[in-house]
């Protein structure tokens, strides 16, 4: 078998991810083995928050919706449970962002729900 010379392939390599770590601290951007591992770590914690985003984001349209919710004397889980029996089928971040921008369309909703329970 013949020679394989891997010089230009491995500087390529190396300089791609020295490219890839510039900006962060110290050896972390000018060293290639300590860059190399912490861009292994960096790309663990990016596929982490990836997924703790969706949790965090509810977490706040939650808090959200429930804040209004009790403006308009009503719990989050009233409301929610009134908006599931008068059949309003919209996802926390609408009613979240219509919570914090139309405080009165909200009301409305709020007012259905409320409806719905007493009803239902």
């Amino acid at each position: 078998m013949t020679r394989v010379k891997r010089s230009t392939h491995a500087r390529k390599k190396r300089r791609a991810t020295l490219a890839l770590a510039k900006g962060y601290r110290g050896d972390g951007s000018r060293h290639y083995r300590v860059a190399k591992e912490t861009l292994l770590k960096a790309d663990q914690y990016a596929y982490r928050d990836r997924r703790n985003r969706k949790r965090d984001f509810r977490r706040l349209w939650i808090t959200r919706i429930n804040a209004a919710a009790r403006q308009n004397e009503m719990s989050y889980s009233q409301f929610m449970h009134g908006l599931q029996l008068a059949g309003v089928e919209l996802d926390r971040k609408i009613l979240a962002d219509m919570a914090v921008r139309d405080a009165d369309t909200f009301r409305r909703f709020a007012d259905r729900a409320r409806e719905a329970l007493a009803a239902g």
